[in-house]
């Protein structure tokens, strides 16, 4: 009994010590910038600056398919899979349009532009510049799924319809944490207004 309750211990410590890394390492992931422009009880407004990202557009159909496949090609360009083999630093959020065909976004870090990226080694990954935009965004923890996300995309929506704040179909999923952090998940669905 000695034995495994030592055992637990040990494994609770490291646990413990992997996700304080985790957290500590996300506060040195650039992020897409944005400027709040006003809040509100459940949604704030937000100006992003046009910024440019890699992208992959996707035939799979749901959150967990699509963000698997869409992950694991983004991360194999970024971690070297390209033509110079050039290892590329993870930014945050990952993106995800929440459209009938998903397309999942890598934000590229700000030191490079279009013409120093590396050519990647796979022939669906894209450079995309998004343009300035106001958007209206929502907030969620923990994991997302596609009930939670649809959920957040009606909570949204009506929180806009109530403000009488117009808002286009363009909707994403941001979310903000590697798969295997546990503590302070944070995730967002966001829409172009």
């Amino acid at each position: 009994m000695k034995t495994v309750t030592i055992v637990l211990v040990v494994i609770l410590i490291a646990f413990t010590l992997v996700q304080l890394y985790f957290i500590n390492a996300q506060r040195n992931i650039e992020t897409y910038p944005y400027v709040i422009k006003r809040k509100y009880k459940r949604f704030e407004i937000r100006s992003y600056e046009a910024t440019l990202f890699t992208s992959v557009k996707l035939s799979t159909k749901g959150y967990k398919n699509s963000s698997s496949k869409g992950f694991s090609i983004l991360a194999g360009y970024i971690f070297g899979n390209n033509e110079r083999n050039e290892k590329i630093a993870m930014t945050s959020p990952v993106s995800m349009s929440l459209e009938d065909s998903i397309t999942m976004m890598f934000m590229v870090p700000r030191r490079f532009n279009k013409e120093m990226l590396p050519k990647p080694n796979q022939s669906g990954i894209s450079f995309k510049e998004e343009p300035a935009k106001t958007v209206a965004a929502i907030r969620f923890s923990g994991w997302a799924n596609d009930t939670k996300i649809e959920k957040y995309k009606q909570n949204l929506k009506a929180a806009l319809d109530a403000e009488g704040i117009k808002y286009s179909n363009r909707f994403y999923f941001f979310g903000y944490n590697a798969p295997y952090e546990v503590f302070n998940r944070k995730n967002e669905v966001i829409v172009e207004l």
